[in-house]
């Protein structure tokens, strides 16, 4: 058995970042803005960002958060990628640092095997709060559990941004795809099909 994580905003879908994406929607960037500084400076950690961030929502509905998550583009040859990885063994992670209701969509329509995202609390239809269960850097943690428990022959990780980082350090082989600036791996590609020809050398001989 192998297993692959992959991040998901900007390596399978379109939008990079669902909580800046959310901002945008809602005019609530400016002050989304501020918060990230507060969290980069380390002046913040990662829950109390996420509570600042979705605090901005209060109140918007439900049916707006998915009218936006169900618009989201998928990148070309995703669905491809995943057919072929099952039919090799592969057990397939989400791993996002974003949102359940973006990275929820994408693991069931990609037919993914697992899927860890931060999740909105809705109470009455209406956003109350939100979960923070994958922080900056908690990638890498939740991949070494995965590999504990599946104990898989190899294990590959795909990302493009700084908290994937700490899953690229879990993995055999790490994919950076179109990666943001100072974000390395072991493979550097521009598409997601070029993650499958990476992945056929991978397994060839095994």
């Amino acid at each position: 058995m192998r297993l692959i994580a992959f991040d998901v905003e900007g390596t399978l879908v379109k939008a990079r970042s669902s909580w800046v994406e959310l901002h945008k929607k809602f005019g609530t960037w400016e002050k989304g803005k501020e918060y990230a500084e507060l969290f980069f400076a380390g002046k913040i950690d990662y829950a109390k960002w996420a509570e600042l961030d979705s605090s901005l929502w209060l109140g918007k509905s439900r049916e707006e958060i998915l009218e936006w998550a169900n618009s989201v583009e998928y990148n070309d040859y995703a669905f491809e990628l995943m057919d072929f990885l099952r039919e090799n063994g592969f057990k397939i992670a989400l791993l996002s640092s974003g949102l359940m209701c973006l990275a929820g969509r994408v693991a069931r329509e990609l037919k993914a095997d697992y899927v860890f995202a931060n999740e909105l609390i809705f109470k009455d239809g209406k956003v109350a709060g939100v979960v923070p269960s994958v922080d900056f850097e908690g990638k890498g943690a939740i991949l070494r559990r995965l590999k504990e428990e599946l104990k898989p022959e190899l294990t590959v990780a795909v990302g493009d941004g700084f908290n994937d980082l700490s899953m690229f350090r879990e993995a055999d082989v790490a994919i950076a795809i179109n990666p943001h600036e100072g974000v390395e791996g072991d493979h550097v590609v521009e598409s997601l099909r070029e993650v499958r020809e990476i992945v056929e050398g991978l397994i060839g001989g095994r």
